[in-house]
């Protein structure tokens, strides 16, 4: 098998273990320069294989936000415990003001943050570029990155 094969391999499967797992944590650096990370639950709302991204919904004020808006270097974590995988994706973040991409990845489940559906004026959408990638699969300690 050659490296490429390989490599296409590991991102298929990391691509795969993201799409089952529901709830992710975004990590981020806080603003004030003291090289805090900070960490949020968020909930995956599409995976991009063939551009290497993931969207998902924010609120335009969230602590979060700001520290996109300085520092874009972010890391999305995901955790299914009971099928023992997980994955850290880094990556780069940007928010994105497009209504059309919202209403096309939108879920009445969002209702519960932002009442107003897409229209809702604190909606904006993240989406994360992967720069690199890995996962675990803690049933036989198997681990590969991308």
């Amino acid at each position: 098998m050659t490296e490429s094969t390989n490599l296409a391999e590991t991102e298929k499967k990391i691509f795969s273990l993201i799409k089952s797992i529901k709830f992710a944590m975004l990590t981020t650096t806080d603003t004030d320069g003291k090289c805090v990370l900070r960490s949020c639950p968020m909930i995956n709302r599409q995976t991009d294989q063939f551009n290497n991204e993931l969207w998902f919904f924010t609120k335009r004020n969230s602590p979060q936000t700001k520290e996109i808006e300085k520092s874009a270097q972010v890391n999305i974590s995901y955790s299914d415990p009971s099928h023992s995988s997980y994955v850290s994706v880094s990556g780069t973040g940007e928010l994105i003001d497009d209504k059309a991409k919202a209403k096309q990845i939108w879920s009445d489940e969002m209702k519960a943050w932002f009442p107003m559906g897409v229209d809702d004026p604190d909606l904006i959408l993240l989406r994360v570029t992967l720069g690199s990638a890995e996962y675990w699969v803690s049933i036989n300690s198997y681990y590969e990155q991308m």
